[in-house]
């Protein structure tokens, strides 16, 4: 589906980054991984099935070395056709006691780089007049949450960025849309998952009974990044088992 085509999946490392990376090379793509962490485990799965995988090692809150980030990455294959925006972090504090470090912290790396790298990667696509950029949003996009003031205004932030550039960049080629997982079962739920009366009930709340595996983001990543999703356009994809619903 995706030989010939390379693909920058953000966050790699671990996690949702990880299994995107390796949905998008089990379906033909080149894949960059770009993260502040290691990537051994991701090569790893990727090669064992006969992808191809380079590790970028790159602190993405440092947004002032995203332009020259960009050309690296574009230089890795000689271009990027898919960006998947998948690194991000979740700062927990009661609104009233947030501090602007944490709030700054959070909204550096979950929008402002993911806006940098998309405006870079977006720039790139334009001129070859094809492209597919994949945020990974959150159902917080939706929401308020609960504790996470500052996530909650990233992702909607994200949402929003999702939406304008896929009103510029349409007539293009370039197709801009987000995931918005619900409850997963990563690094980032650690403390809530720790917190047993919190977690049951929001896993009764879930119609599929349980929250997600980062697997679940495999199927929707592959989707979007596709022909077959051309005409998907400024969407947020929803794969919370329901959770919205109930």
């Amino acid at each position: 589906m995706f030989e010939g085509k390379t693909a920058v999946v953000t966050g790699a490392g671990k996690g949702l980054g990880q299994a995107m990376s390796a949905a998008l090379a089990r379906a033909g793509a080149d894949i960059i991984g770009v993260d502040i962490g290691d990537m051994t485990k991701t090569a790893k799965i990727i090669e064992k099935d006969g992808g191809s995988f380079t590790p970028v090692s790159a602190d993405l809150s440092k947004t002032d070395e995203i332009p020259e980030l960009a050309k690296k990455l574009e230089a890795v294959y000689g271009k990027v056709d898919i960006l998947v925006n998948n690194a991000g972090v979740i700062y927990r504090s009661p609104a009233e006691e947030y501090p602007e470090d944490g709030f700054d912290f959070v909204m550096n790396l979950n929008v402002k780089a993911l806006f940098l790298l998309s405006r870079e990667i977006g720039g790139y696509m334009k001129t070859r007049r094809w492209g597919r950029i994949i945020n990974v949003c959150s159902i917080q996009s939706m929401q308020g949450g609960n504790g996470v003031s500052a996530y909650a205004a990233s992702k909607h932030a994200v949402a929003g960025i999702t939406r304008a550039f896929a009103n510029e960049w349409g007539k293009y080629g370039i197709t801009v849309n987000g995931i918005a997982p619900g409850y997963m079962v990563t690094d980032n739920t650690d403390k809530l998952r720790a917190q047993k009366e919190k977690a049951e009930a929001i896993t009764a709340r879930i119609p599929a009974g349980r929250w997600g595996q980062p697997s679940d983001l495999m199927g929707p990543v592959v989707f979007l990044a596709s022909d077959e999703a051309a005409y998907v356009n400024g969407h947020l994809l929803v794969v919370d088992g329901g959770y919205m619903n109930a």
